[in-house]
């Protein structure tokens, strides 16, 4: 049996003597060089006792030896876990105890805090450094650069990836290798990528965006990435001349286009900017394309399908849709147990070969969310026009009912975001005694504006029904978000939970 993720993404590499990654320190890594460091690697999991089904946790920076180490794992027929680098100890805690890897790979200077921890579960720990020093490269070191890799069917696990947790305990995605290969495959055609790109990578690699989507395509396709370690403004408008296309979360594109270096003439090359992990405002959509010509292309997955929906690589890139659903994925909007009539807003549903496996650990939650007809209920809420592109809305437990009406803060905050001197909002629902929850909006200024909550109020209320419309607002620096850029509104809800709330009698 062959080993469908390895065979297909790393084994080609063995002998080519091409650029694979250009490193933000002008070096270069080819791609018969990363097959050997891949090699390595891998001997140096089996000495620590990886084998197959293992589990192999990862929480480093990103490096060239980082993405070896997936591939590493790949090829031993073991589960890549990637940890956020923001996790803290009790968070990391929590992953090790619940997937109990074999081997925990951490930074040098968090070893002496996580060791003990990873050690009470089993799991062996060994170092890398952002430079490629560490534990797990002196090993490395000793290992023979060629692997022969262990049997793997598409049904296998191939990674666990941990949702953020936002509302309870943080869910295991188990992916297989089909589900990441056929994501991958996909996307490489609608986008139509070929061995002549060069992907911009300043993505964090423990994200599937970073490391399924971005890192898969180039793989698959036999290009280039210029792989830097993070977004860096001044490193990525210097590496854009180099490059043919990027990814990119929303912050990557607000941040350039507030740069007077981002021009035409820098990005006229370029035939791809993709978009995605979280909602991309129209705004910044129509004022990209005026200051470079160029029209990103928006997207939308979730950890648990990879991506499932795109807009057209040739056609009509819809400023605020996320496109339509990616060929051999089916996408139905769902309300009450049946389809929406167009235009209607209801949760998005998806079935296809990118759905994951089940939640690690999490039989019944699976069952919640998995039907086993193979339909997944994503909770995003969203509408589909005619021509069949998807608008997302919001999240099902982001719905505010107020009242006993049913306001979608998205449509609120695109009213919002109209208004002059407002550069974003987000709006939640907060506990009160009449309604039951209130409408609230938390808002940003745009630099050097005074905002004043209640002039913004009053300016979306001819177009919003009065049940729609926040009974009170705040003004604040800026919005609390995830390392993908994605506002953390749970964060907001218990910021501002007793705004509406009597004070208790003295």
């Amino acid at each position: 049996m062959p080993n469908l993720l390895f065979d297909t993404l790393f084994a080609p590499l063995s002998g080519q003597d091409r650029p694979l990654l250009h490193l933000a320190d002008g070096g270069v890594v080819t791609a018969d060089a990363f097959y050997r460091l891949v090699a390595r690697i891998a001997g140096a999991l089996q000495g620590a006792g990886v084998v197959a089904g293992d589990r192999v946790a990862v929480q480093v920076a990103k490096s060239p030896e980082a993405l070896a180490v997936y591939g590493a794992a790949t090829a031993l027929g073991a589960v890549f876990l990637p940890l956020n680098t923001a996790y803290t100890q009790p968070e990391v805690a929590y992953f090790i105890g619940n997937a109990t890897p074999r081997v925990f790979v951490c930074d040098p200077g968090r070893a002496a805090e996580l060791a003990p921890l990873a050690s009470s579960h089993g799991a062996q720990v060994l170092t890398l450094a952002a430079d490629g020093s560490g534990s797990l490269m002196a090993r490395a070191g000793d290992a023979p650069d060629h692997l022969a890799p262990a049997d793997c069917g598409p049904q296998d696990l191939a990674a666990i990836l941990y949702t953020s947790g936002t509302t309870g305990r943080s869910k295991g995605t188990m992916l297989s290798h089909a589900n990441l290969l056929s994501n991958a495959e996909v996307l490489a055609r609608l986008w139509q990528f070929t061995d002549r790109d060069v992907l911009l990578h300043a993505l964090p690699i423990f994200h599937t965006h970073g490391l399924f989507v971005a890192s898969n395509i180039s793989l698959l396709t036999g290009g280039q990435m210029i792989f830097l370690p993070g977004f860096d403004q001044d490193q990525v408008v210097a590496a854009l001349p180099r490059a043919t296309a990027m990814m990119g979360v929303p912050t990557f594109y607000t941040r350039l286009l507030d740069d007077l270096r981002l021009t035409r003439n820098l990005v006229g090359h370029m035939r791809l900017f993709i978009s995605g992990s979280a909602p991309l405002l129209a705004e910044t959509h129509l004022a990209f394309e005026a200051q470079t010509g160029q029209r990103i292309l928006e997207r939308y997955g979730m950890t648990e399908t990879n991506m499932i929906t795109s807009n057209p690589y040739v056609g009509a890139r819809r400023a605020g849709t996320v496109g339509m659903p990616l060929p051999g994925v089916e996408v139905r909007i769902m309300a009450e147990g049946a389809e929406v009539a167009t235009g209607e807003v209801g949760v998005i549903e998806v079935r296809g070969p990118n759905v994951f496996q089940g939640y690690w650990q999490m039989p019944e939650k699976t069952r919640e969310e998995l039907r086993d007809d193979g339909w997944f209920i994503t909770g995003d809420l969203a509408t589909r026009d005619a021509e069949g592109y998807v608008t997302i809305v919001g999240r099902a437990k982001d719905l505010i009912i107020t009242g006993g009406y049913n306001v979608y803060p998205k449509e609120v905050e695109m009213a919002l975001d109209e208004v002059p001197g407002v550069l974003e909002s987000a709006v939640i629902g907060l506990p009160h005694p009449d309604f039951g929850e209130a409408v609230f909006a938390v808002l940003v200024a745009r630099k050097g504006v005074t905002l004043d909550p209640g002039a913004a109020l009053a300016a979306i209320a001819p177009g919003l029904a009065r049940f729609k419309q926040p009974k009170a607002a705040v003004v604040t620096d800026d919005l609390p978000r995830n390392t993908m850029g994605k506002v953390q509104k749970a964060a907001l809800r218990a910021q501002y939970a007793a705004w509406f709330t009597p004070p208790a009698a003295g």
